[in-house]
């Protein structure tokens, strides 16, 4: 198939001929976030091989910049066999005497109410903690020389989902992160062993109820069904088996271990061989078989390069990684030097994700830091992807799945909030624990009782009289926010530092029209149709009073911002 002088589902590499400022701005639109006008200038004065060098080969660029996360400071080891639930954690002190390092009162009102609050304590502290992780990560993609490697480790996380919510513990989500980053252009093999290893996916699996006699069957069907065959390719007599195989595995904490007594020795049969299969021996067995290649390749094509692939490209694709003994970065290699990756197909067709777009947004503008207004977390949260908290362990969707008339609507709403951030207004979400904390709060702050001020509101109050509590869960709630707040360190709350002015004069722009055409190339790479970009002309001449910019020279920067959300509400700005 063929589209001009490139060609669709060809594997060949392009020719230096072929490459062109254009296709240096795909590259760095696909195997990175994108970036400046300057920055595509660069690749483009490369040759293609040295372009796609310059992303793959990542480990050679200097990244001694990027700060390492700084925890609060929320942890202690007694949190490691947190309770499952408050229930569990009462319970738990009511026949020991305490629960998570804390002991039950001795005497005098409510016994259990420390116990309660420590509990509420660390659910709120991990929660918070995640989310400066996710802060710090998307931090990390926004200023990283290594954009592939960040990129590489959101699609694991995507691949490989796992979500705090479950886990209750935000050390288990950065040490997994940790695994993806390290592995991301790695061999598959060694990090789908490391990732079955790796203590977060041993949890949100239930790995702990996994034992001989009683097979958990969990992470048995998704590691064929999600993380490496697919639906259809084994048998439920497969599952089962290795399931049995997994049996022993679990976690001390931060560390895997296997329980020789739990681990299920005895004969399997599993994909059409018979042994003594251990879990490795499981994951061996499915690396050998040519639909996990085809799989894998095809996840990452679609990742990568575009959602639609023929049945006979997808089995040369896992046929390329196979050769290469699922080795990712040769395969990613070969594929962005290819012929198809830079066909008309392929460019311009790729809608971004959420934290695509959030971080394409920032490097596109030149940002060396990720802003902290409008607030990422928020804005994720909004659009539909919340970094270590994906909807299922399938991941999040992808496509047009990130696309509704609403969701348009709120992506416009991100981009007049990176040009016009709202800064009088703005109140750090993290420091909102919801309305009905802060209702009790105020009832304890304006002298009430703990049982009356946790009553609702309308409750009479004799209604509290002969109560007599062990322990008061609002209260408790209150409590484990205001410690986890006390501890919690700030993020940096400042908006995006930028100059549209700057841009359009270091560019050389003399009029509204030749300043629009600054703003489309910094910010888009499918081009608006001539009738929109005229209207993008009318509306900055109306707004700078004159068509001249060196007559607007004092007062550009508003009218710049105003066109330049304008064209970050278009549908082009979504692509990539």
């Amino acid at each position: 198939m063929s589209t001009g002088s490139i060609t669709i589902e060809n594997l060949s590499p392009i020719s230096v001929a072929d490459w062109t400022y254009e296709r240096a701005a795909h590259l760095l639109e696909r195997a990175g976030f994108g970036g400046t006008p300057a920055q595509i200038e660069r690749l483009a004065q490369m040759s293609p091989q040295e372009a796609v060098a310059s992303f793959v080969d990542y480990m050679h660029a200097d990244n001694s910049h990027l700060p390492a996360f700084e925890e609060s400071g929320f942890w202690e080891p007694s949190f490691k066999d947190f309770p499952v639930s408050r229930p569990a954690a009462t319970e738990l002190a009511e026949r020991s005497g305490e629960a998570m390092g804390v002991r039950v009162k001795p005497s005098g009102d409510r016994p259990l109410q420390p116990v309660t609050n420590r509990f509420f304590y660390w659910l709120r502290a991990t929660v918070l903690e995640t989310r400066r992780l996710a802060f710090w990560w998307l931090d990390r993609m926004v200023r990283s020389n290594r954009p592939l490697e960040e990129k590489m480790t959101l699609f694991w996380h995507g691949h490989f989902a796992t979500s705090e919510e479950k886990l209750r513990d935000y050390r288990k989500m950065q040490l997994q992160l940790d695994t993806l980053r390290k592995g991301a252009t790695g061999n598959f093999g060694d990090l789908l062993i490391a990732v079955a290893k790796d203590p977060a996916m041993l949890v949100f699996l239930d790995a702990a109820q996994n034992v001989k006699g009683a097979p958990n069957e969990n992470f048995g069907r998704e590691v064929m069904e999600l993380f490496t065959m697919g639906v259809g390719n084994y048998t439920e007599d497969d599952i089962r088996e290795a399931a049995r195989a997994f049996t022993g595995w679990g976690n001390d904490d931060l560390t895997f271990v296997v329980d020789p007594d739990k681990h299920d020795g005895g004969t399997k049969r599993f994909l059409g061989r018979e042994g003594n299969f251990s879990g490795e021996d499981i994951l061996r067995i499915i690396l050998e078989q040519k639909q996990t290649a085809t799989y894998i390749a095809s996840a990452l094509y679609r990742f990568f390069v575009r959602d639609q692939l023929s049945p006979d490209f997808a089995e040369q694709l896992g046929d390329l990684l196979r050769d290469n003994s699922y080795e990712i970065a040769p395969f990613l290699t070969a594929i962005f030097l290819s012929e198809d990756f830079y066909s008309e197909a392929s460019v311009g067709t790729h809608i971004k994700s959420p934290t695509e777009l959030l971080v394409s947004t920032y490097r596109k503008l030149g940002l060396s830091e990720l802003p902290g207004i409008p607030d990422p977390h928020t804005v994720c949260k909004t659009l539909g992807q919340v970094l270590l908290y994906p909807p299922t362990v399938a991941g999040w969707g992808e496509g047009r799945s990130w696309i509704t008339p609403g969701l348009l609507y709120e992506r416009a709403n991100f981009a007049r909030e990176v040009m016009f951030p709202n800064i009088i207004e703005f109140r750090d979400p993290n420091h909102n624990p919801g309305g009905e904390v802060r209702r009790v709060n105020r009832n304890i702050i304006a002298g009430m009782e703990i049982t009356a001020a946790t009553l609702e509101d309308d409750a009479a109050p004799s209604s509290t009289a002969g109560i007599q509590e062990t322990f008061n869960t609002r209260y408790a709630s209150l409590m484990g926010y205001s410690e986890a707040l006390r501890k919690l360190k700030p993020l940096p709350r400042a908006a995006a530092q930028f100059s549209l002015s700057d841009i359009v004069r270091d560019a050389g722009a003399r009029t509204a029209a030749e300043a629009v055409d600054v703003l489309l190339g910094q910010l888009l790479r499918v081009p608006l149709a001539p009738p929109a970009r005229q209207a993008l002309v009318t509306t900055l001449t109306e707004q700078l009073g004159t068509a001249d910019l060196s007559q607007a020279e004092t007062y550009l920067e508003h009218p710049l911002r105003s066109v330049a959300h304008l064209i970050m509400s278009s549908p082009q700005f979504q692509l990539a």
